[in-house]
Parts: structure tokens; sequence; C-alpha cells
């Protein structure tokens, strides 16, 4: 299985929540209804989750009709209405959870995103999600970073090198980490890049000697430690800032003129937008 099969997290949701039937709609409504329902927004943000609905909606039931009014990545308001779906009521109600569950989260961490990358539109430095997100959902949160005008790090351990404090610490220090790694890759026969974290202007002058890797990655820097370290490495590397910055300091960390920022919160600490899938009584 592929670590990031959206179908497969898609069908385990379902499953997760379906058991053995859908009993309060088994109980009280025909199962020939038929019925509409719309789905609203009630917060201010970026709307995220709308190709991921559909799937849901297809993996439910493929009868269903969805008109969709707007698209992800539209910056939405109260009032708005995002899509409507009509088709067999039991099947409508069996996605409505889960529609909202997907999309009240991604439309949540996509608003959290455009707020860091709206502050630095103008700049050249990119903000990056990082892995800090749900276990099992880190595709759907990626995807919504993508949405709200973020960049996506690695998705996992496979697809990137990160050497970070505990593995430098580990390895023998930053001369030994980065050659065991250019040997591994190298013997294993993988292209996979290399990014290294330095704490202090120490280890960054020992990266600069080693070379042999792709991005450097600040890790608690200062603004004017930050400045000054991009000016030793002067484009020699890519240059990564991490730790603790906010959307009061983002700006500052993009003005030392830094390639990405890497911020955890985008898919820690968002909060969900609101919105609700209504029935349309005819």
């Amino acid at each position: 299985m592929l670590p990031t099969n959206p179908d497969l997290l898609i069908e385990l949701a379902v499953n997760e929540d379906f058991g053995d039937g859908d009993h309060s709609s088994f109980a009280c409504i025909p199962t020939y209804a038929q019925g509409v329902a719309q789905l609203l927004i009630k917060d201010e943000g970026v709307l995220a989750g709308i190709e991921i609905s559909q799937k849901v909606i297809a993996k439910i039931d493929t009868n269903l009709t969805v008109d969709i009014f707007l698209n992800d990545g539209a910056r939405i308001k109260p009032g708005d209405m995002a899509f409507s779906l009509s088709g067999k009521v039991h099947s409508i109600l069996q996605a409505e959870r889960l529609i909202l569950n997907f999309m009240q989260r991604m439309s949540g961490i996509a608003t959290e995103t455009a707020k860091y990358a709206d502050l630095i539109s103008d700049l050249k430095t990119k903000v990056l999600d990082t892995r800090k997100t749900t276990p099992g959902l880190r595709y759907f949160e990626k995807m919504a970073v993508r949405i709200g005008g973020g960049t996506n790090h690695r998705m996992g351990l496979y697809d990137m090198v990160m050497l970070k404090d505990n593995h430098i610490d580990y390895a023998g220090g930053i001369e030994n980490a980065i050659l065991k790694t250019n040997h591994y890759l190298k013997i294993n026969n993988k292209s996979l890049p290399i990014i290294i974290e330095v704490r202090n202007f120490e280890e960054l002058e020992a990266v600069l000697k080693t070379g042999q890797i792709q991005r450097i990655l600040l890790d608690n820097f200062s603004v004017d430690d930050t400045r000054k370290a991009v000016q030793m490495i002067s484009g020699r590397f890519e240059t990564e800032s991490s730790g603790g910055i906010n959307l009061e300091t983002i700006r500052n960390y993009a003005l030392c003129g830094v390639d990405f920022v890497s911020i955890g919160a985008l898919t820690h600490g968002f909060k969900s937008l609101d919105m609700s899938l209504k029935a349309v009584l005819q």
C-alpha cells in the first residue's frame, strides 16, 4: 500500500463511521426517499476539501449528484454555499459527517496557511509545513496546506533525508552525519535531498566546511543571527528557518533572505472552520 493512498484513507473513514448500518436514518426515513442538501459556510477563510468530499460522496453512493459552486482555494465568508447534494436521503445523511470532518479541518489548515503565505507573498520565501500532522491524515492535511498557498515539506521519512539534532548527536557530529549519509545513499542507489539542521554558528561552520548537502535548516536562530547566517551561506545551499516562528515574526525572517520558513502550527495549531450540510425542504 502507498503511504499516501487517499482512497484507502477514505474507505477507512467510511468503515469507521458506518459499522453495521446507519440505524438513525434506517429507523425513520424510507429507503426510497430523495432529497437535497446544501453545504453552507459559517466562517471566513479559505475553502479546502471539495475534491476530497467528491471522493467521499462517490464512495458512499455513486448516484448522488453534486453541483459545485465554490472550488478549493476560494476565499469564503459566512452565508456562502459551497455545493449542493441531491439523491437518496439515506446516502446524503451517511455522507454528511464525513464531508464535514474533512472539509472543516482542511479549510482550517488552508486558512491558517494563507495567513502566513499572504504576509510574505511579495518575497521569495516559501511557507513549509512539517510532519506534525494528525496520524493517518497527513495526505489531506498537506493537501490543505497547498490549497492555502503553502508548500509541502517531506511527506514522511522516506522521501527526504533530514538530519536533525538527534541524528547529529547519535552519529557523532556534523561531519560524520553528512559523510555517512552520502555513503548510505550511494551504496543504496538513492537520490534524496539532504537537509541538515544547525543550532549555532559552530555547527554552521562545520556544515559549510563539509558541504555535500542541499539545504541548511537554521533552528531557533534569532532574526539577526538568521541574517548573518544567510550572508555566510551566500547562496551555496538552500536555507530554511524553523522554530517558534509566528505571524508576528515570519516577515522579519523572510526578509533575511531564507528560501523557506517551516511552521508546525499550520497542521497542529489551526482552528477548524464552521460549516454545515443542511437539508433543503421542498
